[in-house]
């Protein structure tokens, strides 16, 4: 019987928010791409929390954007109330966050697929990987259609083998009810990819029209917008903003949980995946912070077109009469009316062990991996692996090197060195907490750090990379201004200082120096300083925070340079870690099963010591003297 067969330069399995990223990669690098989806209605959907950034998260979309992706201009496009979070600390934590329209967020996203040069969508199921002497060469549909390709990118997300539970209900669906993907399993397994079975969860929908808001505090946006993409003009984002809500649990409803414990799947063993510990289901909560009387809810809106409203921090795999109880003893959800249940879903993904840092496979050439599939929770870590397997699938097709990004450069380069060297036995998450530069990793450069490798790349249009070039510039030149513009003490000068709670001055000083009181920063100084060019919001923020934090930054600077030695020293490819007389077992047996990159990504590996480490180097040296 004959059978469709097509022929393509790069396969991307899955259109969540990885797989979006991933084609548009592809395509946008010049690469014929065609992006299989289980529907064509989930392309980039929102299936748990309507938002976008967060702490840390929001590092992570300033950067996708920096690269050329597409996830920051996507919400700023669609988003419905924005905030920075962590506005009283200092600058290396604050986080954008945005509340999305869900509905126009994917359709949104649809619309850039669809008009994009290179890119084929297909609604279709893939079933198998199609390998050839330790190359992947295509892949097979459920209908029996063969796309053969050069590269292939897996961004399954939460769909494969996925089962939705509550109660003793058990859906064999992915999120949302939509198709399962069950039939990649058995061929990921037939070539060797180790998986593992994570899970997750979401809160249940409420009807707006049964809610109290009165009872609650409203939450509003933030006045004036800073949008998340580099590109995004920021007077398209000044908008109207719909409001979110802040209510409580109580221990009403904490004893209506622990009274029904015992039916919930995550307790009686119904559920075998790994769930998400930074991101808890409300019976998760109760049960680990027994101490606490109460836990926050936040109410936000799914879009504009919509009564759906998502219940924050209230995720859940109670039964159904359990989760009408429990939601009903929340100030202002007395009344509620679900429209979706809460529910977990569990799902297959790979050991990212596997991985080289580049997000191909060590075992399989060609193939490559990225978003939850990879063991990570989150739409922005999803968009950040997405991206970079993407990037890495066009430059293997190109002949081009792979696209690295490391621990000292990017947030996306400490998601990907954490997953690809560390055990993940949870679905892994992003914080600021996880990256050693953060106070150089900040939200507000990650085009200063990245804009011109995605113009390497073939991301960013050379109109972009200019208006980089012209901000560094007039950076520079602005920070050389003020550290040699001085002010003397004059009755001006002095009644300002006064005014701000400064100490006034008793001989001439600098701007610079101004700027570096810790009560005064550049923007506050505009009214005493006469000579100020015209700047961009960009541009004196960024002058403002090398002053302001400059030694800091020197410092860290110097950990840098020392970490970037490590990572300089490439292991030999054919390296023999069992003749290395000196190393201890257990490091041999973790850098066989890793066989890290580099000298620092293998002083990275839990039970390699600095001990094996300075071993490695010495056996190093050795074999290149006697080469």
């Amino acid at each position: 019987m004959s059978v469709l067969e097509e022929w393509v330069d790069a396969v991307v399995v899955g259109a969540g928010h990885a797989g979006c990223e991933a084609a548009l990669a592809c395509a946008r690098m010049g690469i014929s791409t065609i992006i299989f989806t289980v529907s064509v209605d989930s392309i980039a959907l929102m299936p748990c929390n309507p938002n976008i950034g967060g702490s840390s998260k929001g590092h992570l979309v300033r950067e996708v954007d920096a690269l050329g992706g597409e996830m920051g201009v996507n919400i700023d496009k669609t988003f419905i109330q924005s905030k920075m979070l962590n506005k009283s600390k200092g600058p290396a934590v604050h986080s954008l966050r945005a509340q999305a329209d869900k509905a126009e967020y994917s359709r949104s996203m649809r619309r850039v697929l669809e008009n994009t040069d290179h890119l084929q969508i297909r609604q279709a199921e893939v079933t198998e990987l199609i390998v050839e002497e330790g190359k992947i060469t295509g892949v097979k549909l459920h209908s029996g259609a063969i796309y053969h390709c050069k590269v292939c990118v897996l961004c399954t997300g939460t769909y494969l083998r996925a089962r939705c539970i509550y109660g003793d209900v058990s859906d064999a669906t992915g999120p949302n009810g939509l198709q399962a993907a069950n039939g990649l399993t058995e061929s990921l397994k037939y070539h060797g990819i180790r998986l593992q079975r994570f899970k997750t969860g979401t809160p249940a929908r409420i009807d707006k029209r049964s809610i109290d808001f009165s009872k609650m505090e409203e939450q509003f946006g933030d006045e004036r917008v800073i949008p998340f993409s580099f590109a995004t003009d920021p007077e398209t984002v000044q908008i109207d903003q719909a409001s979110c809500w802040l209510t409580y649990t109580n221990e009403e409803t904490h004893e209506i949980i622990r009274e029904n414990i015992h039916r919930s799947p995550l307790f009686s063993g119904m559920i075998e995946g790994t769930g998400p510990r930074y991101c808890p289901s409300i019976e998760d909560k109760v049960v680990k912070f027994s101490d606490k009387n109460r836990h926050q809810v936040f109410v936000e809106p799914e879009g504009l077109h919509t009564n759906e409203m998502y219940i924050g921090g209230m995720s859940s795999s109670l039964p159904e009469d359990v989760q009408y109880r429990m939601y009903r003893t929340v100030p202002g959800l007395e009344n509620a009316e679900i429209v979706r249940n809460a529910y977990a879903i569990e799902y297959d993904c790979i050991d990212s062990r596997q991985l080289k840092s580049s997000l191909e496979f060590k075992e399989i050439k060609g193939l490559f991996s990225g978003g939850q599939f990879n063991g990570s929770s989150g739409y922005e870590e999803a968009a950040a692996q997405g991206l970079v397997a993407g990037i890495n699938a066009a430059c293997s097709v190109l002949g081009k090197e792979p696209f690295i990004l490391d621990r000292s450069e990017s947030y996306i380069g400490v998601l990907i060195d954490d997953l690809v060297t560390k055990e993940n036995r949870e679905p892994y998450r992003m914080m600021t907490s996880r990256s050693e530069y953060r106070l150089l990793l900040r939200q507000d450069n990650a085009d200063l750090r990245l804009t011109k490798k995605g113009y390497e790349a073939g991301l960013i249009s050379e109109e972009r990379y200019q208006d980089l070039i012209k901000k560094e510039s007039q950076i520079e030149e602005e920070i050389k201004r003020v550290e040699n513009e001085n002010i003397g003490a004059n009755p001006e000068v002095q009644s300002f200082l006064e005014s701000h709670g400064s100490t006034p001055l008793k001989t001439g000083t600098t701007i610079g120096e101004l700027i570096r009181r810790p009560e005064l920063n550049y923007e506050m100084l505009e009214p005493i300083d006469k000579n100020r060019p015209v700047c961009s919001d960009g541009v004196k923020e960024q002058v403002n925070i090398n002053i302001k934090y400059e030694g800091y930054l020197r410092r860290q600077q110097k950990q840098v340079e020392q970490f970037k030695k490590l990572e300089k020293k490439k292991i030999p490819e054919n390296i023999n870690y069992d003749e290395i007389k000196s190393l201890r077992i257990e490091a041999v047996q973790k850098l066989k099963m890793y066989k890290p990159e580099s000298v620092g990504q293998a002083s990275r590996i839990s039970g390699v010591s600095p001990a094996d480490i300075s071993v490695l180097l010495v056996y190093m040296e050795q074999m290149k003297k006697s080469r």
